[in-house]
């Protein structure tokens, strides 16, 4: 008798298990909702069970049911930002709470391992200031929350992955990821709002990696599991990281995307721009917000190989991404690193890119006033008196010294760079004269495009000037 007795209890209590709601990592206690928008929210209960959402900040119910495979979604509208915790209950007869959660910006952050590199650094590899940053994290407490994503090498797409949103405190913050954190830091003190960020980085991911099969298999990259388990990176061109990570927490809504991809791309420069646009493309479709905000950051300089230039080949097809994509842009790295970081792939500053990376979405999304977010761009060259007249774009104030530029280089019709004489043009502050002694009838003009270069010529608001060629050879 009490041994039926107790079949019957625990049935009873499975069944209620089965019963309650069952929640992605990324919706739970701490997370961060985009404000003013219709938020989306998913779970899984018995199939074609009701399930009701109902929030703190408002009166209304909202109302949803699960499909015949059990999984719901629904969207809750949501007020203007604030450092308010609210609570979020969704219940399909059981309810679940969600504590502390705030209405703020969010954000996507993706690439490879220098979107990944967390404040505590990696080994041999520290983030300049980082130990402060800890130390202060409490100031940023109910203000940054991270949900940062693990990394399952998975072989067909995932409708969950480990991932839980966490408070910027002193013994969570050492885990963030450093470049999407003063990304954050600066939007939450300029807009001042909440900034919840989603981190979906992996270290050593192609483009590729990021993209479904079907559209590996139009580009000749898809592998069956067995083929890319053969290879010792073969994970690496596969799209493990769209099944287990990209996937599971698509459509969660967001304010736009921040990437830092590229060193895993070097040597494939011809096709990277056409593939890179392809991957924004898709993501804002996956996301179905329409033409959210992508912004990128510039590989740094590195020494991929004495004599070559792959990596400026790399930068430069990552710079031509955004004159394609409409609503994307790029910020460059190129006076970012120190001497010593030659064979450094992840330089320590990644404060002045995730600032950089915050003065694209503070200008042309939150339309902050006074605030500049391009370097100079080359724009034209003319040749006259055996000088090259090189014109910049987004240097409407001139540039940030009159003399000792270094990275500028000048050929002739030999195609032999040599280093170049710098001057401003005194008629023409948006115009560089570039000369040399050694090239009387000059061709082309190159700046910092070498593998490892380190510029030293900014405009006067310390966005330093994009390397770029004005040849094709």
């Amino acid at each position: 008798m009490k041994k039926t007795l107790f079949t019957i209890v625990a049935l009873v209590m499975a069944m209620t298990v089965q019963a309650k709601v069952t929640l992605p990592d990324q919706i739970g206690d701490y997370m961060v909702l985009q404000q003013q928008t219709n938020a989306k929210l998913w779970g899984w209960a018995k199939a074609g069970a009701s399930v009701q959402i109902t929030c703190s900040w408002n009166d209304a119910v909202v109302k949803t049911k699960a499909d015949k495979n059990g999984r719901w979604e629904a969207f809750v509208a949501t007020p203007a930002a604030s450092f308010d915790a609210q609570i979020v209950t969704i219940s399909d007869g059981e309810p679940v709470q969600l504590n502390n959660v705030l209405i703020g910006e969010v954000w996507l952050a993706s690439g490879q391992s220098n979107m990944e590199m967390p404040l505590m650094g990696f080994w041999n590899c520290p983030i300049e200031g980082a130990n402060q940053v800890v130390a202060r994290a409490n100031d940023y407490k109910g203000k940054i929350r991270f949900a940062t994503m693990e990394h399952p090498e998975c072989f067909t797409v995932q409708d969950r992955v480990a991932g839980a949103w966490k408070d910027c405190t002193p013994e969570n913050a050492p885990r963030f990821g450093a470049t999407a954190f003063f990304f954050a830091q600066n939007l939450s003190d300029i807009l001042n709002v909440p900034v919840g960020i989603v981190n979906t980085a992996w270290g050593g991911s192609r483009v590729e990696g990021w993209m479904p099969a079907d559209i590996l298999k139009e580009w000749g990259e898809a592998y069956t599991e067995e083929e890319i388990k053969k290879e010792p990176q073969g994970w690496l061109r596969s799209e493990i990281m769209y099944n287990g990570v990209l996937a599971p927490v698509m459509g969660y809504t967001i304010r736009g995307f921040i990437w830092y991809q590229g060193c895993s791309n070097i040597d494939h420069d011809k096709d990277y721009t056409e593939r890179f646009a392809k991957l924004i493309t898709m993501f804002r479709q996956w996301w179905g917000q329409g033409d959210l905000p992508f912004y990128y950051v510039e590989i740094a300089p590195y020494n991929y190989g004495e004599g070559r230039i792959n990596g400026p080949l790399l930068r430069e097809a990552q710079y031509k991404t955004q004159f394609v994509v409409p609503n994307s842009a790029m910020v460059s790295t190129n006076d970012l690193v120190s001497p010593w970081e030659v064979n450094q792939i992840h330089p320590k500053n990644k404060k002045d890119v995730g600032q950089r990376l915050s003065y694209l979405a503070l200008q042309n999304d939150y339309h902050i006033g006074g605030i500049y977010s391009r370097g100079p761009e080359y724009k034209s060259m003319e040749v006259k008196d055996g000088k090259a007249y090189v014109l910049f774009n987004y240097a409407e104030d001139g540039f940030s010294r009159m003399q000792d530029a270094e990275g500028f280089e000048i050929c002739g019709e030999d195609r032999n760079f040599v280093k170049a004489e710098v001057k401003i043009n005194p008629s023409n502050q948006r115009e560089l004269i570039i000369s040399s002694d050694n090239v009387p009838a000059p061709v082309a003009v190159r700046y910092a495009f070498k593998n490892f270069q380190i510029g030293n010529m900014a405009g006067v608001h310390g966005l330093p000037v994009v390397p770029f060629r004005t040849d094709d050879f």
